[in-house]
């Protein structure tokens, strides 16, 4: 098994460097822009297991456990070693936390925030260059560098490949002999590493675990924004199932396709804006449930786990249209709710392993 090295590794060692660190709240954001100002983006998900009472301060308990694990988390002093925070406007509790953090809490960080359009034409790429512009232009300003545009089409490059080599690894996983929990636990290193060094673990993955004969396990598909707690790869593992399709926020809804064009701006957004439908960009059910089916195809999966953050709104809008044309189409599903600072409940497994065994 390969060593992964961890966030708290990751951001000493690009600081000791020279680098700075830019915390990140999910998840759509142009990650090339922050390298190209030697800034390494580190995303926060949670994390999960974190007491959260903290939070509860400044956000009504009812919103989602990823948003108030990030403010618990930086409540705590564990966002010191950050020099700027990004609040990407993802949902309605993210942009209350970009409020909270500009308005009442003021940290000694820089706080920027990031708005995604909610449609896919021309306007809406001509709108998200415009806010990366801008986002551009405040780095220049709170960092006194100003990459020209020759950089940032090298940092696009390189996170091209990285994304390349994620599309490779989800697409292939029936054919790499690693159990899902370290697979996903590799993929994950995404979220922080480098794109340079998340390309080298990705290929040694791919060499180190590529067999010729597909995994003799039933395959399912996951969607959701995170698998937390992650103990469900083990359950579903032991089951005789293993995760074929991806359709989970910090992996599959984030393979950006490639883009081309002299501006790098409008480069950067044709590729967030072209990325697979998901919840967040307000896609239609009709292309979220074709998205669906076609994974389904491909990897011949016969069912689908949403794993679902508790109040998270913009993933329940969605289910039942889902669950209910998955049906008609034979594919099974379930529901799984869940609270990244909790322990699956016996119930949950219990469920989850009924709904792998109806799938053998």
């Amino acid at each position: 098994m390969l060593k992964i090295p961890t966030r708290t590794e990751t951001i000493y060692k690009f600081k000791a460097k020279g680098g700075k660190i830019v915390a990140v709240a999910p998840y759509h954001y142009p990650k090339a822009l922050f390298r190209a100002f030697n800034i390494l983006p580190v995303e926060v998900w949670g994390p999960p297991k974190l007491n959260t009472l903290e939070s509860k301060a400044h956000i009504q308990t009812y919103v989602c456990s990823v948003v108030h694990s990030i403010l618990a988390f930086y409540l705590q002093g564990n966002l010191e070693v950050c020099d700027f925070i990004l609040i990407p406007h993802t949902c309605d509790s993210l942009q209350g936390l970009g409020s909270i953090f500009l308005d009442f809490i003021k940290p000694k960080q820089k706080v920027l925030t990031f708005y995604t359009p909610r449609e896919r034409r021309r306007i809406d790429i001509s709108f998200l260059s415009k806010e990366i512009e801008k986002l551009y232009n405040q780095l220049c300003e709170f960092t006194g560098e100003k990459p020209d545009f020759e950089e940032l089409h090298r940092h696009i490059d390189i996170e091209e490949k990285a994304n390349k080599m994620l599309k490779k690894l989800l697409n292939e996983r029936q054919y790499l002999d690693i159990d899902d929990f370290n697979f996903y636990s590799i993929l994950r290193t995404k979220e922080f590493l480098p794109a340079e060094e998340f390309i080298e673990i990705a290929n040694d993955v791919y060499l180190m675990y590529k067999t010729d004969k597909p995994i003799s396990k039933t395959p399912v598909i996951v969607s959701g924004l995170l698998p937390e707690p992650m103990e469900i790869f083990t359950i579903i593992n032991e089951k005789n199932g293993f995760v074929a399709g991806d359709d989970l926020a910090i992996t599959g809804r984030r393979l950006y396709p490639p883009s081309e064009g002299s501006n790098p701006f409008v480069r950067l957004a044709k590729s967030i804006i072209f990325s697979p439908p998901e919840p967040s960009r307000g896609d239609s059910v009709e292309a979220r449930l074709k998205n669906l089916l076609e994974i389904a195809k491909r990897t011949n999966s016969k069912g689908v786990i949403f794993y679902i953050v508790t109040f998270c709104e913009q993933e329940y809008f969605y289910i039942s249209h889902l669950r209910k044309g998955l049906r008609e189409n034979g594919i099974k599903s379930i529901l799984i709710d869940t609270d990244i600072n909790q322990e699956l409940s016996q119930q949950a497994i219990t469920r989850l392993e009924v709904f792998l065994e109806t799938l053998q």
